[in-house]
């Protein structure tokens, strides 16, 4: 951004786009980011949950027969020949214990790793020793649902997999309307951000979710502003629904007959230089990838009045109506008026060009 110390003027650089056919296919749907280009696990099964630290276990041992290492001679009276151990927790250093086995890593291991390694030691002790690992708590393998759901909570996955909306599910659901909700996933340090409807509707968005990820809902107010000659200036809302740039014109109560020019209807919005590319615009004297637009409607021709109603509005847009010239020259001849009324007969003359000009204006 220059400032110019001399006329005060921000001097920021923008694009100017006449809104048309040509350009109407690259403005037509409001741009939504991805989870599966970001995290990938829209297909295929579901990921394999390793165990973790703070998962409770218990450890089962069977044997071939009788009169081994953990079953006793008359074990002929019992139901089974296994015993159980008492459940225990991975601990801080990813171990867990077994008798005449020792200390066994566990944490970031599938348990079946585990299983074959507790069977390999005991191999030389017990008779034949067949081992069942059994996760009675998975405390390393929630995820934590936050922010606009009915029931913020952390959830257990299960082995089975749970998907981005089956957690969400599981949480309550959203409590906010499903076009204002954006649903963000936090994995190991990266980010990305969906909107909840483009989540529901495309199966190959609804990603795995994986031990340790967060999941932010936030509802986003979708607002855009409108000033100038326009039946209402101010902030307006999109509500539960999608705007259409002729129906954020007729929100916002559409053009003044008396103050309005129609072929001077303007869209500020900042678009990427890569949507820009698109359209064969240089965008090599900007210094970010963020360009300022402005998009022009010239609302004098009839089959802009098609365009605008396919051209989607994104929120934080800012629309601006401008005046007719005759309008601006009205003003001009009223503020003579209020300063001249010494001189003789210049109010007079004032009023009645201001009038004429208001008849030729209309």
């Amino acid at each position: 951004m220059k400032l110019s110390t001399k006329d005060k003027k921000v001097g920021i650089d923008y694009v100017l786009i006449d809104i048309n056919k040509t350009m109407l296919g690259y403005f037509q749907s409001e741009t939504v980011s991805s989870l599966k280009d970001g995290f990938g696990g829209g297909r295929g099964g579901a990921p394999t949950i390793p165990l973790g630290v703070g998962d409770a276990v218990e450890v089962s041992i069977f044997e071939a027969q009788a009169g081994g290492l953990f079953i006793p001679s008359d074990a002929g009276s019992r139901p089974g020949n296994f015993i159980t151990l008492p459940a225990q927790q991975i601990d801080s250093n990813g171990s867990i214990s077994v008798p005449y086995a020792g200390r066994i890593r566990a944490a970031g291991r599938a348990k079946e790793q585990v299983e074959r390694e507790i069977e390999d030691l005991l191999a030389n002790r017990a008779i034949e020793p067949q081992v069942v690992i059994t996760v009675t708590e998975r405390k390393s393998s929630q995820v934590a649902v936050l922010g606009d759901v009915n029931d913020p909570q952390k959830v257990e996955i299960s082995s089975g997999g749970e998907r981005v909306l089956d957690v969400i599910s599981t949480a309550g659901g959203i409590s906010a309307p499903g076009i204002e909700t954006y649903i963000t996933l936090q994995r190991n340090g990266r980010t990305a951000t969906i909107s909840y409807n483009k989540l529901s509707n495309s199966p190959s968005e609804n990603i795995y979710v994986a031990p340790g990820d967060t999941i932010f809902v936030n509802r986003e107010r979708r607002t855009f502003l409108a000033f100038g000659a326009s039946g209402a200036n101010g902030r307006f809302d999109f509500e539960e629904s999608a705007l259409s740039l002729g129906e954020a014109l007729a929100k916002s109560g559409g053009l003044l007959d008396n103050r309005a020019e129609p072929a001077q209807v303007v869209l500020y919005r900042t678009v990427d230089a890569k949507t820009l590319h698109k359209l064969n615009i240089d965008t090599s004297s900007f210094q970010t990838d963020e360009i300022p637009v402005v998009f022009r409607a010239n609302m004098r021709d009839p089959s802009s009045f098609f365009a605008v109603q396919k051209f989607a509005m994104q929120d934080k847009d800012i629309l601006y109506v401008s005046n007719h010239d005759s309008v601006e020259l009205i003003k001009f001849l009223d503020i003579v008026n209020s300063v001249s009324s010494t001189a003789s007969g210049v109010s007079s003359d004032v009023v009645a060009t201001r009038d004429a000009v208001r008849e030729i204006a209309n």
